[in-house]
């Protein structure tokens, strides 16, 4: 044992030994059931406002596809045919089955996000329990922060895939911890299909197939795993990523695609100095954000997978898992940042975070058994950590802004990616990095109460979770309503005489976020875009109502008749006389 060192101390908070009554075992898996149940309830509530997409033009791509899946007609999607995926929309396809209006089929996919979001809650409450054998109370209450975490839960109530991430995340590490402590056939398998399960669901599963492929060849290296093992963990990669090309030949062109496929743009976007320090400024920026929103316990967790790296303490099988979660967690956050840079179109944001947000409950997760699993100095190290981690991320982003500012320019936030972010440092039209960093700091001086005084960490979890749901419910009437309104177009398209049967299109002078929502509630068409006359075939379109502007649309110069609108959001139904 070397002196000084924190490998010698030992767990405070061990597990429970599974004896005792038949009553108490099945407590907390009935505990689990009814948090899931509530976790559904709650996330349907925040939704219940929400009754078309608010988040496009990802929402449109995935519904589109979904309806095709599912025997109706297609439309457009703005992915590329490099990233495309269609596991999502093979997930919430069941939901456009049958003949129901938009809005049922719309509910049934918030249902259907709901369900598998909620598993994050079990899920964790096992990461807890299997990495770093915390008491089934801390285990219990650390898995309802991480299953609260804004960051997971805002997009439950939309068509994103970030939905499903989250728990995916888990489960994944979950299984390469098992893997590792038990090398098999089933357990390299069960990783290959989570790891599959991602390239099918986003391109952000590129990184994690790559990571994987390292973590096969080191554990095959080593001498740990031997041929068929790397086969039971490859094949499942292979087979999903047919099923996903499978799946798009199948849909041929039923769903056109709307997407720049990445070429020169993002390969120049970095290839200059000024290029890698805008792609450098904005991966310290996802970083700084996770250990904000996770209350600086990602700051504490990545303190403690360094030292575990060179140093193992809660075992080997917890320091490969650590050590795959950070290469993953450099790799999105890398790869993210020149992806976004490439994109010539889009303006620099401040800060776009939704690709790292998957990773937040993980992170909490490790902080979390860390600090409830070390002594008290040991601790204090990585909240220390944690400490430096916030300021010098804070100052990154504060020197960044102040010189784009001194530039005449302003960065703004990227679309959906930093709610709560808002919410906490009362940023809501620009990012505040110092006040974040305080919130960071704030928190890390409650997680040193926690672990120096055993008796305040089920308060101090408790409040935690406090603060997720009221920063939720915040986020639902201060942000969502707001993109509700914005996005829904009034009177419906039924309300205004529009027929199931009758061939629609839309023209481009409406608004895109009505034109969308729109033509979703034509369930029965594809409906496509026009930009001033409209084809022979149409029978029904959409146009621009500006009554006195110079672009309002005349429909009797075609031959049209107005079934009606709202002139106040520039929109009207006309069809063919």
């Amino acid at each position: 044992m070397a002196p000084g060192s924190d490998v010698i101390d030992r767990p405070v908070a061990v597990a429970e030994t599974p004896s005792g009554p038949p009553a108490r075992r099945w407590l907390v898996p009935l505990l689990l059931v009814v948090g899931w149940v509530l976790s559904v309830a709650w996330r349907m509530w925040l939704s219940r406002h929400i009754v078309l997409p608010i988040a496009h033009t990802d929402e449109d791509s995935y519904l589109n596809t979904a309806r095709a899946l599912a025997g109706g007609p297609g439309g457009f999607s703005s992915e590329n045919d490099l990233l495309r995926r269609v596991g999502y929309p093979m997930l919430i396809s069941p939901a456009f089955l049958g003949d129901r209006d938009f809005a049922d089929s719309y509910r049934l996919v918030q249902l259907i996000n709901a369900m598998v979001n909620s598993t994050l809650l079990p899920l964790a409450y096992l990461f807890g329990r299997r990495l770093f054998a915390l008491r089934r109370s801390y285990a219990l209450l650390g898995a309802v922060v991480a299953a609260t975490l804004p960051a997971t839960v805002f997009y439950a109530g939309v068509a994103m895939i970030d939905a499903v991430l989250a728990p995916l995340v888990v489960a994944w590490l979950l299984a390469v911890h098992r893997w590792v402590a038990r090398p098999g056939a089933l357990a390299a398998a069960t990783v290959g299909l989570l790891v599959g399960c991602f390239h099918l669901l986003h391109s952000r599963g590129l990184v994690i197939v790559a990571v994987h492929a390292g973590l096969v060849l080191l554990l095959f290296v080593r001498r740990r795993i031997n041929p068929p093992v790397v086969l039971a963990a490859l094949l499942p990669v292979l087979a999903l990523a047919l099923v996903n090309e499978a799946v798009i030949r199948h849909l041929g062109s039923a769903v056109y695609l709307l997407g720049d496929t990445p070429g020169g743009s993002t390969i120049e976007a970095v290839a200059s100095f000024r290029g890698v320090v805008r792609a450098g400024a904005a991966v310290t920026t996802q970083l700084w954000y996770l250990v904000v929103i996770t209350f600086g316990l990602a700051g504490v967790a990545w303190a403690a997978a360094v030292r575990e790296l060179w140093r193992p303490r809660y075992g080997d099988a917890v320091r490969w898992t650590m050590g795959v979660g950070l290469v993953v967690t450099v790799g999105v956050a890398g790869g993210s940042s020149v992806i976004l840079a490439g994109v010539t179109g889009k303006p620099l944001d401040a800060i776009y975070g939704r690709y790292v947000q998957m990773l937040a409950p993980f992170w909490l997760l490790v902080g979390l058994g860390v600090l409830l699993s070390a002594v008290h100095r040991v601790a204090v190290r990585r909240v220390a950590v944690a400490v430096a981690l916030l300021v010098a991320g804070g100052t990154v982003i504060a020197v960044r802004l102040a010189y784009v500012a001194s530039q005449g320019h302003s960065l703004r936030y990227g679309g959906y990616s930093a709610p709560e972010l808002m919410v906490l440092t009362g940023g809501w039209r620009e990012l505040r990095p110092v006040t974040g960093t305080l919130v960071g700091i704030v928190g890390c001086l409650l997680l040193v109460v926690a672990a120096r005084m055993p008796r305040l960490r089920l308060p101090i979890l408790g409040a935690l979770v406090v603060v997720n749901l009221v920063t939720m419910q915040v986020i639902e009437q201060r942000i969502v309503r707001t993109f509700v309104a914005i996005a829904t177009p009034t009177p419906q398209v039924a309300d205004v005489g529009v027929r199931p049967g009758e061939r629609v299109w839309a023209s481009t002078g409406v608004p895109f976020i009505l034109r969308f929502n729109l033509s979703h509630q034509v369930t029965w068409t594809d409906v496509r875009w026009f930009d001033e006359q409209p084809p022979a075939a149409a029978q029904v379109v959409f146009v621009r109502w500006a009554p006195g502007q110079a672009d309002d649309w005349d429909g009797a110069a075609y031959g049209f008749v107005r079934l009606g609108g709202n002139p106040a959001q520039h929109w009207a139904a006309w069809r063919r006389g």
